[in-house]
């Protein structure tokens, strides 16, 4: 028979030993909130020496940096001062540098004149701490048209201020700044009368899409950067300013390498960070994105001149970024007829006004995006954490904006599935998930795993499918989950800090839209 003072004691360590194994399971829960990196562990200001390996959930190349022979010119070399224009010496530089097998042309301190530069293969131009590259904000000074792509559409226009056409091992570095056009004749003839697919003739051929600006007639903007059809690109170091446009804008490129370049351009409509067009094999990484538009975003086409060309954007890699100000830290879109996929974001910091982690088409763009990962991002955001937008507004799309308007699905059908969401902290957000995607193809197949949220609504979600949130504590004044025509909705060991004890659905024939399983409530 066992005495009380016995009984005490085994109920004491009893109790202890419950404890333990509460605290243990907090930490073990809690744990991996650690590895989220904050603002000072991201962006250009953490950029290192060396390239660290990619260990993505897919196959992609080695990245490491470019070779070049050792041959090095400046342009002071050849005469050049501050007072006048030097774009014919900045190109006859890089002409002769490919010409004599490659090498670097440097642009040494100070304020620079140009208008487009024309970048060859093997050569690496270099801008030097305190070097200020002022492109021309006249039509004149990047005249002939070049080969380009416009909002997913091909044509002949400005192309960009540093402008590559069929290069390969070519190389944009140095700690000095590149300022886009000055006003001018350039910016006063920018097309905005209209969306691009009503105003150039689709049924031409490329080559007669031409927009150079004569007599008064509008002409579409010069990206900041942008290679295209190159190979083995590399862009570090730079500080980007006053895009008339998208800044750094690969297109139909292999192997391409930016890192730790800073980008401003808050107030300029369409003033993208750095956008990847039908481009494969891309790593970016410790960039820091003040922008006026998307901080970063992967697109492939628009419509039916990117189903014609039919190249996705694939296997890009998009790590240690820090998004300071933009309309979504990344985002999917909304040009995406080639499609989005294998793109894995992981270590980034969102800490500016728009939305987060964001997803966008529209019915008449198709293609889509699939198998996308996103792992530990840290967000403090005005808007969504977790945004998915395929109606967009009928200033672009008409009445194909209205999900109630019954379209068939086509060729032009966009899509999102299979996507891979973990370990994410959202220290702020107006809303957690928002899901506005197409009846005729609903967004399929998101798994969200491990999540710390902190957000002023929690979920509203409109056509989609088989959706799981799993082991995350969501806070929030709000207590109603909204969903329509939302099917194998799932919410597994999800602890709500709200102010009530229960969630509220609101959904058509609930029982069968979304399961609870493992609830708990904690105070709010």
């Amino acid at each position: 028979m066992i005495d009380l003072s016995t009984l005490f004691v085994r109920c004491f360590f009893c109790m202890l030993m419950m404890i333990n194994a509460c605290q243990s399971k907090r930490v073990e829960e809690m744990e991996w909130l650690a590895d989220i990196p904050t603002a000072n562990d991201v962006g250009a200001s953490a950029l290192p020496d060396t390239i660290a390996p990619i260990s993505a959930p897919f196959s992609t190349v080695t990245f490491h940096k470019p070779d070049f022979p050792d041959r090095s010119v400046r342009i002071t070399d050849k005469g050049a001062t501050e007072e006048q224009v030097v774009t014919g010496i900045i190109q006859s530089l890089i002409n002769e540098v490919a010409e004599q097998g490659g090498g670097r042309v440097v642009i040494p301190k100070g304020k620079w004149k140009t208008g487009r530069i024309n970048l060859k293969s093997n050569v690496n131009l270099h801008v030097e701490s305190g070097a200020e590259l002022h492109f021309s904000g006249e039509i004149a000074d990047y005249l002939p048209a070049v080969f380009t792509r416009n909002e997913g559409v091909e044509l002949m226009s400005l192309g960009a201020c540093i402008y590559a056409n069929g290069q390969k091992n070519i190389a944009i570095t140095g700690e000095g700044k590149l300022l886009g056009p000055a006003e001018g004749s350039l910016r006063r003839q920018i097309m905005t009368h209209d969306v691009i697919e009503n105003v150039v003739p689709l049924d031409k051929p490329v080559g007669q899409r031409v927009y150079e600006g004569a007599d008064e007639g509008f002409i579409f903007p010069p990206m900041l950067i942008s290679p295209i059809n190159c190979e083995a690109v590399y862009i570090e170091g730079v500080s980007l300013a006053r895009t008339a446009f998208w800044n750094i804008v690969p297109i139909y490129c292999d192997n391409v390498i930016i890192r730790g370049v800073t980008i401003h351009s808050v107030g300029i409509p369409r003033g993208d960070g750095i956008d990847v067009e039908s481009s494969k094999n891309v790593l970016i990484e410790y960039c820091t994105l003040i922008t006026g538009d998307d901080c970063l975003a992967m697109k492939a086409g628009r419509g039916t001149d990117g189903l014609r060309v039919n190249r996705p954007t694939e296997n890009v890699v998009v790590r240690y970024c820090l998004a300071e100000k933009g309309h979504g830290g990344i985002t999917i879109g909304s040009e995406t007829a080639g499609v989005i996929k294998n793109l894995y974001v992981h270590d980034c910091v969102f800490n500016n006004e728009g939305n987060g982690i964001r997803f966008k088409t529209r019915r008449p763009r198709g293609g889509g995006g699939e198998k996308l990962y996103y792992e530990r991002i840290r967000m403090r955001l005005e808007q969504t954490a977790l945004r998915w937008d395929m109606l967009g507004s009928a200033v672009h799309v008409g009445a194909a904006a209205d999900r109630t308007i019954p379209i068939e699905a086509g060729d032009l059908t966009p899509y999102f599935r299979d996507i891979y969401i973990k370990d994410i902290v959202v220290e702020q957000a107006s809303q957690f998930v928002r899901v506005d995607g197409i009846p005729e193809a609903p967004l399929s197949h998101v798994e969200i795993q491990r999540a710390r949220v902190n957000s002023d609504q929690l979920f509203r979600v409109a056509d989609a499918e088989n959706v799981c949130v799993e082991n995350a504590w969501l806070k929030s004044p709000d207590t109603a989950i909204h969903l329509l025509n939302a099917q194998d909705i799932r919410i597994r060991k999800v602890k709500f800090e709200i102010p009530t004890n229960q969630i509220a659905i609101d959904a058509p024939k609930q029982d069968q839209a979304i399961s609870l399983k493992d609830i708990s409530y904690v105070p709010y």
